[in-house]
């Protein structure tokens, strides 16, 4: 099912590991700048940068049940494919690990939230980083297009949801948010009321243990990751999207990292994608001590 590269610190074997990082290298709906299909590979070789220990959380990876299994086979059709990833998350997450995806797209995330969501049971919420909305019923004649998977989780999955970081959509999810009042903020949210705060607020608004947690590379301003599928300028700092990963990942069963498409810079998104993963990594081992 997976072929395998390697992800740096990735030291266990798949019995032992806590946490499994897997790549899914397809953007087959990408609908500006298509080349996430090789983020996955892009962010192995950026982990080489990193040094092993992390001193905010006193963690050194090699110390940690770390496993890379690989990149998944993909299928031409999205349909397909979220089918296989969902065939391929499921066992993760019944086993007891902290699935860890490299996208690729967006709209790969729905099978990674059903399989956690079916764990989890009713105790459970999602947390989405992301400069679009994503509440399309569909797009471009495509049901499950990356611009629609918010629209997806909470359609199939949970109303137990927040989004962070948007900025960007036709006015009818603008208008579909309100009416249905879904949960967002606004990097101008986020500057006025502090990032801290924000924080504070979803975890009193979700009111649960459990969450997903899904970082769209374009929730962060250009100016800190121009290579992406879909870049908006105006967007989070890496200082705020850490701060929500450093206190979300303790609650987190499940966490992702999309839409890199590192063609369109000099490696710096894979680098700071990287990192983040490595800093969710850290956090949640930290809260298991």
């Amino acid at each position: 099912m997976f072929h395998k590269p390697e992800m740096m610190d990735a030291l266990s074997d798949y019995a032992s590991a806590r946490y499994v990082i897997f790549g899914v290298p397809f953007d087959g709906t990408s609908s500006y700048r298509s080349g996430s299909r090789w983020a996955p590979d892009a962010m192995r070789q950026a982990s080489a940068n990193f040094e092993t220990y992390n001193a905010y959380f006193d963690v050194d990876y090699e110390d940690l049940q770390i496993h890379d299994a690989g990149n998944l086979e993909h299928y031409t059709t999205v349909e397909q494919t979220l089918e296989e990833l969902a065939f391929a998350v499921e066992p993760i997450v019944a086993d007891g690990k902290i699935p860890i995806m490299l996208g690729g797209e967006h709209s790969l995330t729905l099978p990674c939230v059903k399989a956690c969501a079916k764990q989890a049971g009713d105790d459970f919420g999602v947390v989405v980083l992301d400069a679009h909305f994503d509440l399309r019923p569909e797009y471009g004649g495509v049901k499950y297009n990356h611009a629609c998977v918010s629209r997806h989780i909470l359609d199939e999955i949970t109303d137990n949801y927040v989004t962070i970081g948007v900025r960007s959509g036709p006015k009818e999810e603008w208008v579909f948010a309100k009416d249905n009042d879904i949960r967002h903020y606004t990097p101008d949210d986020v500057r006025e009321k502090g990032i801290k705060k924000v924080i504070s607020d979803v975890i009193d608004y979700l009111d649960c243990s459990q969450i997903y947690l899904s970082l769209d590379m374009d929730a962060l301003d250009p100016a800190y990751a121009p290579g992406l599928g879909t870049p908006e300028p105006f967007g989070l700092s890496d200082i705020e999207v850490r701060e929500v990963i450093h206190r979300l990942a303790p609650m987190s069963v499940g966490f992702d990292v999309m839409e890199i498409a590192p063609e369109y810079d000099n490696g710096q998104s894979a680098l700071l994608g990287t990192k983040l993963l490595r800093e969710f990594i850290a956090a949640h081992a930290a809260s298991e001590r």
